[in-house]
């Protein structure tokens, strides 16, 4: 990727010069990244690569030590409405005493204002969101009470309803079982044929080529990033990876 790419504007995520560190040790290091609107984005890494961090700095929801982010050219506190973050399930409250309608309302608690009860159109648009993923029969149910899969496509849905043009989820796949997660992906390729942009961190590198069309390798630097075709190679896996490539599949000589 040229200089000229990293300040190309209208993309749906840019970063550049992005620095988070715990104490000394950093967890991302001079990240410049871009992610095109309309793509299916991967990022991947070994354990510790700082994927879940990257997301959270890009957000604003952990601190970097320099660096700035734009999406779709605004800065990330003009954006709250336009982007629907589902994050990892193990940091969600799930004894939390509320119905899985009642968290994807929380989806619209922006644009309704905290004060206002949810109407009748609120609770169609959340009934709506929930039958998209599958879980409509699930609506008065206590997320306490729903399996792991289950919990996660209440969250998506959650997403779903804010109609956000960017849609970010860390490790979605993580815990669910196979008819989970392909009801999940065919949710977000259908999603990404709308036009709106979806950024995954993903652990699973064997389902890469398959389900996605963009990709950010990433440990703690960005390894490569770009179309799945071009980043999903031997040296690249190996530079990310290193001694772990053993236990990856390797790239797909026939992939589209």
């Amino acid at each position: 990727m040229t200089n000229d790419a990293l300040h190309e504007p209208g993309q749906a995520l840019h970063i550049e010069d992005l620095t988070v560190s715990y104490g000394d040790t950093p967890a991302l290091w001079d990240i410049d990244l871009d992610i095109p609107p309309g793509v299916m984005c991967a990022i991947v890494g070994p354990n510790g690569a700082g994927k879940s961090t990257l997301i959270k700095a890009a957000l604003g929801l952990e601190r970097a030590d320099a660096g700035h982010v734009r999406f779709l050219g605004r800065p990330v506190a003009q954006m709250r409405g336009q982007i629907g973050y589902v994050p990892q399930r193990h940091s969600v409250d799930w004894d939390f005493p509320t119905t899985a309608r009642d968290v994807v309302e929380m989806g619209l608690y922006r644009a309704l204002g905290w004060f206002r009860r949810p109407g009748r159109d609120a609770r169609a648009r959340a009934l709506a969101a929930l039958a998209e993923v599958g879980m409509q029969d699930y609506a008065e149910r206590q997320i306490s009470q729903l399996s792991g899969g289950q919990q996660q496509r209440v969250f998506i849905a959650r997403a779903l309803v804010q109609d956000a043009p960017i849609l970010i989820l860390d490790e979605p796949m993580a815990g669910v079982d196979a008819s989970t997660e392909a009801v999940i992906i065919a949710l977000l390729k259908r999603l990404r044929a709308e036009g709106r942009t979806i950024i995954v961190v993903h652990h699973d590198l064997t389902t890469v080529q398959s389900y996605f069309d963009w990709l950010v390798m990433l440990n703690v630097r960005i390894i490569a990033q770009g179309p799945v075709r071009d980043v999903y190679t031997p040296e690249n896996l190996r530079t990310a990876y290193g001694g772990q490539l053993a236990i990856l599949a390797a790239p797909q000589d026939t992939a589209p």
